[in-house]
């Protein structure tokens, strides 16, 4: 009998922990980072499909990090001077040949007018599975990722006017790199990613956001989404959410939910977003 109840209790104090790790209440990052454990958000992610991307203009670059090692990144560079910036950050596969393809994609239709560079989260380390992808994105230490980030902003240098995208786990980071950069932000679009719902936090943020989620998605749910945009509403901040009928991950070719005109449609919107509030208003 005492068994039993010893199970008993350690599934509902399991249950709840769970339950907690996904409470607006926590840390953002930590709140994303616990979907690891769960082996339906896991499903929902199909191993991405083999693909090597070569350029002629994107390379592989190093760049300091104060207190660690050097961070690696994916630059495609404007020619000419620019202070013009975006940081693009991955999802929780880590930096694929597929999100530099979707960096070389933003930096010509930002017609090679902007810098960006896809920062690298994991240290080179990628996953082919959802298994590895689960590990990496549960190992990965905040203090790390948020170094690499300020990293990449003295890459960028003082006079850099950032905006930054990202995707699931690179869409909650494109958040909080928001809230890091101050004043040096100029956009943040975070596509079904954990936004940030601490109002006190928000109050320090200075660039507009652009949020992009799904309606079916049972985790970045539309109520986290709504008290998300009330949340920067008492915060007294600039956003713009777009709500498409798909599940998490549809904007992710290699998913079987994956959705084109959903995907289309967003894509157009953040170049939209990214034209007002950095080529326009950013110069």
């Amino acid at each position: 009998m005492q068994r039993i109840l010893t199970t008993l209790f350690l599934s509902l104090l399991s249950s709840w922990l769970y339950a907690q790790s996904h409470s607006c209440c926590l840390d953002a990052t930590r709140a994303f980072a616990a979907f690891a454990a769960d082996k339906n958000f896991n499903s929902r992610h199909e191993s991405p499909r083999p693909y090597r991307h070569v350029s002629d203009i994107g390379k592989d670059i190093t760049f300091p990090v104060a207190g660690g090692q050097p961070a690696h990144a994916y630059e495609l560079r404007v020619k000419g001077p620019s202070h013009l910036w975006l940081f693009v950050f991955h999802e929780w596969w880590g930096l694929n040949d597929h999100i530099k393809k979707e960096a070389e994609k933003l930096y010509h239709d930002l017609n090679g007018q902007v810098n960006v560079l896809a920062l690298d989260l994991y240290d080179r380390k990628v996953a082919d599975t959802r298994e590895e992808a689960a590990r990496l994105m549960q190992n990965a230490q905040e203090a790390r990722i948020r170094a690499i980030i300020r990293g990449g902003a003295a890459y960028a240098g003082k006079k850099a006017r950032i905006a930054t995208i990202g995707w699931c786990f690179g869409g909650g980071w494109s958040m909080q790199a928001a809230l890091m950069l101050g004043k040096q932000a100029r956009a943040c679009i975070i596509y079904y990613g954990m936004p940030e719902q601490n109002v006190e936090k928000l109050k320090e943020l200075q660039a507009p956001v652009l949020g992009i989620f799904a309606k079916q998605d049972r985790w970045i749910t539309p109520e986290v989404v709504k008290t998300f945009e009330q949340a920067m509403q008492e915060a007294g901040k600039s956003v713009e959410v777009h709500l498409y009928d798909a599940d998490h991950a549809f904007a992710n070719p290699s998913n079987p939910r994956y959705q084109s005109e959903a995907t289309a449609q967003a894509y157009e919107q953040s170049l939209r977003f990214l034209k007002a509030h950095l080529l326009e208003k950013g110069k």
